[in-house]
């Protein structure tokens, strides 16, 4: 497996590629207007038969999600696309609602009129006002193209779409909490069951799905599930955004089949930058068990990450080399989920909040070989035992780091503190300065 797959990223490269008058000259809404003479349950047949899996990082069969939506319920249906990304790492449906904001909007169309949905809400994070105000010029837009609204493309379907900005809280991400959050409430996970397909927006069923997730629905339309099930593995699927950060020679976004191993697209991108080499990596965000260099030929797929002991996630790949202390980049990352913890349960409310604590202590070299025994207590009492995944996903680095790099923690006590030089981890740490004649 050698060769990307651009499909969601085809066009980005073309000027226009966030108009709807350049969507629609490379095909877009052709998928609608064929959605629009299905019926509706033939659309969720579909999308079960593509495979598809929720591409937010659980993973969930995406067609099995729409037909959990109970039929004898008299309340309205919603779809609520998540858009809330801001886990450390991840970076994938920000760049494809910049460039590619009409896909979007075509596939909660499709999705929407597959559920029988009459109302969609995307739910952006609001930090990030450059997208927020493309999506609702392109949302505008399709209003104005017949595209939403009152009797879509003259089928007698009504489609309304909001395009909701979030407060910025992490938590959000979790789909109870956005809910709550669309309601006008205080962003927190709620007690499940019930389950949003049963009582999800306003008490009434609802579709919670990742943004990639429902920007892929219009290529299967378009194409049919064979043409889907032709890439990836057996059990995961299709295709998807693997980005690429850190210490790597050209970051970005490969979107290529699921299945194709680190190896390959650090060969894509130029590998771990000039002069140095792979140290560890996160194969789906800071919330996911890292891996080392013995993980380069997993294949990237949910089973097989997860039969060597991490998650697929959100294939956010952050790559760090031999120049990054392990302690402090998990110390950083758990300052975030201390920070973003919701405060509902005390699990993740004070277990973040201490190691936060002996992580610094053991920055600075105070700690003892006991802390690093306290750490893996706390995430013991973590793990399971937290309302949401965000408590899983703090401890799933510091566990994951202890376990491949435990000498890392005993030398920060033995030797008095961090034997590395932080500097040489940073973008400018390799460039000649101006005393030897380059630019500083």
């Amino acid at each position: 497996m050698t060769t990307l797959t651009p499909i969601l990223s085809q066009n980005w490269d073309r000027p226009d590629s966030f108009t709807i008058d350049g969507y629609r000259a490379t095909g877009g809404y052709d998928s609608l207007r064929r959605a629009l003479t299905m019926e509706p349950d033939s659309i969720v047949d579909l999308v079960k038969e593509s495979g598809l899996r929720g591409r937010g990082g659980a993973g969930f069969p995406t067609g099995m999600k729409w037909g959990f939506l109970p039929k004898d319920n008299p309340n309205p249906r919603y779809l609520v696309v998540n858009a809330d990304e801001s886990e450390p790492g991840t970076c994938k449906d920000i760049p494809l609602m910049l460039a590619n904001p009409h896909v979007l909007v075509e596939g909660v169309a499709i999705a929407s009129y597959a559920i029988r949905s009459n109302q969609a809400f995307i739910y952006v994070r609001g930090e990030v006002v450059h997208v927020v105000r493309r999506l609702r010029q392109a949302v505008a837009d399709a209003y104005a193209a017949g595209l939403l609204g009152k009797d879509v493309l003259g089928s007698g379907f009504d489609l309304d779409v909001v395009v909701h900005a979030g407060a910025g809280a992490y938590i959000c991400g979790e789909e109870t909490a956005l809910l709550d959050s669309l309601e006008g409430y205080r962003g927190q996970p709620r007690l499940k069951p019930p389950f949003p397909a049963v009582a999800g927006l306003y008490a009434s069923p609802t579709v919670v799905n990742n943004v990639e997730s429902i920007a892929s629905v219009p290529g299967i339309v378009a194409n049919g599930a064979e043409w889907f099930t032709s890439m990836g593995t057996e059990k995961s699927a299709g295709f998807g955004f693997f980005s690429l950060s850190g210490h790597v020679t050209n970051p970005g976004q490969y979107e290529a089949p699921l299945g194709i191993t680190l190896r390959e697209l650090l060969d894509m991108a130029g590998g771990v930058r000039a002069g140095h080499q792979l140290k560890f990596w996160t194969p789906g965000g800071s919330s996911t068990p890292i891996f080392t260099e013995e993980h380069l030929d997993t294949p990237l797929d949910f089973e097989s990450v997860g039969a060597a002991g991490s998650m697929l996630g959100t294939r956010a790949l952050q790559i760090f080399d031999e120049t990054t202390c392990v302690v402090r980049a998990v110390g950083r990352w758990i300052a975030f989920y201390a920070h973003e913890s919701c405060g509902k349960c005390t699990p993740c409310r004070e277990g973040n909040f201490w190691m936060v604590q002996v992580l610094d202590r053991l920055e600075r070299g105070e700690g003892t070989e006991a802390d690093i025994d306290k750490l893996l207590q706390i995430c013991d009492n973590l793990l399971g035992r937290s309302f949401c995944a965000l408590g899983d996903g703090a401890a799933s680095p510091v566990m994951s780091s202890i376990k491949h790099f435990r000498q890392e923690y005993v030398d920060h006590f033995e030797k008095g503190g961090c034997p590395f030089d932080h500097s040489r981890s940073t973008v400018w740490a390799d460039r000649p300065t101006t005393e030897e004649g380059g630019n500083q």
